[in-house]
């Protein structure tokens, strides 16, 4: 048996952190019990910060770290999707896998338990299999023309069993609107609901929202340019075009988990859509993604208002500048003052647990878990993080 003590313990199964606090664990880790210590500065196994659970990276492309410091910021998802095109080949083979077991060791070390992680293709299979992070893994399908349906699902069939050889969790997802025919979008989302779970990246821009409510805009100019196919124009917001497409697919109310990325431009009638048609919504933040793309955040307030469930990530580094997930928080506290501190890092740790139904293990310092335990420094009063905030797994 091991006891740690902190100046904070956030326990998460409640937002207020203990004052003063203790965890106990286990050798292997698993949590005996927490609680007030009167005088923990002066135990053995002290933290002067805040104690937290292992945390859930929600949203990631580990696959694309590479690509750190790359993009100019602040392009829009226009420009975004062409640095995207114009760089993703920069690096060799070599430089991408190094890059990737580098990010998910300092991600692990800094306190990431688990990630729901985005892929394109079999590189980073191999890394993930042998990292101790639990990791599932979302195979994402583009394809603007109708025609070839068929042949990209069947692509991303065989990514799939290229992936369970290597025993990851895995399964089929659509990546956006902008990027997929309505045939492939559909499909996909079927495919992917086999699994029981999807990652779809929604409302994440205002040019999205244009392409679909009139067909206009910089992001549809540019997918022209280009001689795709772009998505019917509904004059519905893209993520009632994805609900419409999920009902050409699949039962409604979807009973499979459905993680809804970015939600930039989530308003009342988008939230109404999502409860009453999406049964395991959850909705993943990548505040510093958005900021550094459109210089923009999501509506949390409204989220916060309307009782959706909220997840945190990081997005890639090519459209950030760490994989940091204590930015993060400290991005939302920030910017969301109001907000309790312990609220963010539940779903900083036990939001993205439950969208990948561990939350039987990880996400929290309740008693039988095993989440890992992370410190984190330079904390203000009352438990609050500050910009020098940094954090380093303990367990």
């Amino acid at each position: 048996m091991k006891r740690f003590t902190a100046d904070y313990i956030y326990t998460l199964e409640g937002y207020e952190p203990i004052a003063g606090g203790f965890v106990e664990v286990e050798d292997d880790g698993t949590v005996i019990r927490t609680g007030s210590c009167p005088s923990p500065a002066s135990e053995d196994n002290y933290v002067h910060g805040a104690i937290i659970p292992g945390m859930v990276n929600a949203h990631c492309h580990v696959e694309l770290s590479s690509m750190w410091k790359l993009f100019r910021k602040g392009t829009g998802m226009a420009g975004f999707i062409d640095q995207i095109n114009a760089l993703r080949d920069t690096t060799t083979r070599e430089q991408k896998l190094g890059q990737i077991r580098l990010r998910m060791d300092q991600m692990w070390n800094a306190g990431v338990s688990a990630m729901a992680d985005i892929s394109n293709c079999a590189d980073s299979f191999a890394i993930k299999a042998a990292s101790p992070m639990y990791t599932r893994t979302f195979i994402e399908v583009f394809g603007t023309e109708p025609e070839d349906c068929e042949s990209v699902i069947g692509d991303a069939r065989r990514l799939e069993r290229e992936a369970a050889s290597y025993s990851l969790d895995a399964g089929i997802t659509p990546h956006s609107c902008y990027t997929m025919s309505p045939q492939l979008l559909s499909a996909a989302s079927a495919a992917g609901l086999e699994t029981g779970f999807l990652s779809y990246h929604s409302e994440e821009s205002d040019e999205e929202e244009q392409m679909l409510v009139s067909g206009s805009g910089p992001l549809y100019d540019n997918r022209v340019a280009a001689g795709m196919s772009t998505p019917p124009v509904t004059g519905k917001s893209s993520l009632l075009y994805f609900i419409d497409r999920l009902r050409s697919a699949v039962d409604v109310p979807v009973r499979g988990k459905v993680l809804l990325v970015h939600e930039v431009c989530l308003d009342g009638e988008g939230c109404d859509a999502i409860k009453s048609c999406l049964e395991n919504a959850y909705v993943a933040l990548c505040p510093l993604s958005n900021i550094f793309i459109h210089n923009a955040l999501p509506p949390v307030r409204l989220m916060r208002e309307r009782g959706l469930r909220i997840a945190l990530g990081t997005d890639s580094l090519s459209s950030n500048d760490d994989l940091d997930m204590i930015k993060e928080v400290f991005c939302l506290q920030q910017n969301f003052p109001e907000i309790p501190t312990g609220e963010i890092l539940s779903w900083a740790c036990l939001g993205g647990a439950s969208f990948l139904g561990k939350d039987g293990v990880l996400g929290s310092l309740a008693p039988g878990k095993k989440p890992g335990l992370v410190a984190v420094s330079n904390i203000a009063d009352g438990g609050r993080l500050t910009t020098a905030s940094v954090s380093k797994r303990i367990i």
